[in-house]
């Protein structure tokens, strides 16, 4: 291969509607391709696995880390400044992540997010009551996908959130998939807001997840960077995926009447259709999970040379035809014995699951309850996705009812 030759380039364009996995992926598992040399959006090289039994098994693979041996030699995704490039000591990267994996499971755990559930439904009955005493039209994006996760995460975090439009500032510049300079900025300026709120909480801790980080640190002495980073990248992923999640979800449910009316009429629906805009929802424009090749990776008859960059397209994975029947089907009945794959897979497996779930589900047992003749005010092939950034969602979302 030389340096100039063509590659698919992402970010792929979507399909006519945000709904639309980007062709190119389908189009490269579809031609028996599903481990594929693509440039990342900052023009670097990197192999791209969209078939589901591959990414599936690389999600798992120990082979595979965040980390890289030499950093300043590694293929960029973007420019990002949390999600861009290499993270973490390529010596270290496995003990670190069991060592995060101890402290933060119980903090995350399903039976602490079960106990978190009515506090959810509250929060998502007052977003609710507030759009309803606007009056429509309202923008669901702004009123809810954004506002609920965040808020979530802001309490069980122990972080004020009234300082929730700094958070947004900063996450949306943090995740820029092509300005560098400003992703940099807005970490150390979210960084610095945490590192203050840690050494507060050192004097006065509570019942949270910084609390009981900080309380660690004497037995696993984290120090104040990992901390600071730690809470940084908690807070960006807790509100982030999930307000994607909310927006795509309303998304398929008004563009499928008779899968709206259904959930409607049937509230028992509400755990096989969160599962189902889980598995439909398209996600970010990086190209899927980030990671590194630490060993020569042999797969599928190709050879994964150490070092190379690695995207694991779970978008593409969840549509794979393979693992789902008529997988662009939006079914929220569906009861499929294959797991989708947008928490991943094996020992990286989301910590945040249980919360996103709980979230979902209870914005959308009520969500059509509350507004039963809710819909789109603008046509579906209007909507924006929000390009520019790493992390999914759209630009705005306006309904009416």
């Amino acid at each position: 291969m030389t340096a100039t030759e063509e590659l698919p380039q992402l970010p792929f364009a979507h399909g006519d509607t945000v709904l639309d996995v980007p062709p190119t992926y389908l189009a490269l598992m579809r031609a028996e391709q599903p481990i594929a040399r693509v440039r990342t959006a900052v023009g670097d090289l990197a192999w791209s696995v969209t078939r589901y039994d591959e990414v599936r098994t690389l999600l798992a693979d120990p082979r595979l880390g965040r980390s890289h041996p030499e950093p300043e030699k590694a293929s960029r995704f973007t420019e990002s400044a949390i999600l861009g490039g290499p993270l973490g000591d390529y010596a270290t990267e496995k003990q670190e992540h069991v060592r995060l994996r101890r402290v933060l499971t119980p903090a995350f755990s399903a039976r602490r997010m079960t106990a978190l559930r009515p506090r959810v439904a509250r929060l998502v009955a007052e977003l609710l009551d507030r759009i309803a005493d606007q009056g429509p039209p309202a923008d669901l994006h702004e009123e809810l996908a954004f506002s609920l996760p965040v808020l979530v995460i802001c309490e069980l975090l122990g972080v004020p959130a009234t300082d929730r439009a700094k958070f947004r500032v900063w996450s949306t510049k943090m995740a820029s998939m092509l300005d560098g300079e400003s992703a940099q900025d807005a970490l150390a300026e979210f960084s610095a807001y945490m590192r203050d709120l840690i050494e507060r909480k050192r004097e006065d801790p509570a019942q949270d997840v910084i609390s009981d980080v900080i309380a660690a640190d004497e037995e696993w002495h984290f120090g104040i960077d990992e901390m600071t980073f730690l809470a940084v990248a908690l807070l960006f992923a807790g509100h982030e995926t999930t307000m994607a999640r909310i927006d795509m979800g309303t998304v398929l449910l008004l563009s499928n009447p008779a899968q709206a009316a259904a959930l409607r009429d049937d509230p028992s629906l509400v755990p096989t259709a969160v599962e189902e805009i889980l598995r439909m929802t398209v996600g970010g424009q990086s190209g899927g999970v980030t990671r590194y090749a630490h060993a020569d990776i042999e797969i599928s008859g190709m050879t994964i040379p150490a070092g190379d960059a690695v995207l694991l397209s779970t978008d593409a994975g969840n549509r794979d035809t393979s693992a789902f029947p008529e997988p662009d089907t939006f079914d929220i009945a569906r009861h499929s014995t294959t797991a989708h794959l947008t928490f991943g897979h094996g020992p990286h497996f989301c910590i945040g699951a249980s919360l996103a779930r709980i979230e979902l589900q209870e914005v959308f047992s009520v969500l059509l309850q509350r507004f039963p003749t809710l819909r789109l005010a603008v046509p579906l092939e209007s909507l924006q996705a929000r390009t520019e950034t790493t992390t999914a969602g759209l630009r705005a979302l306006p309904v009416t009812w």
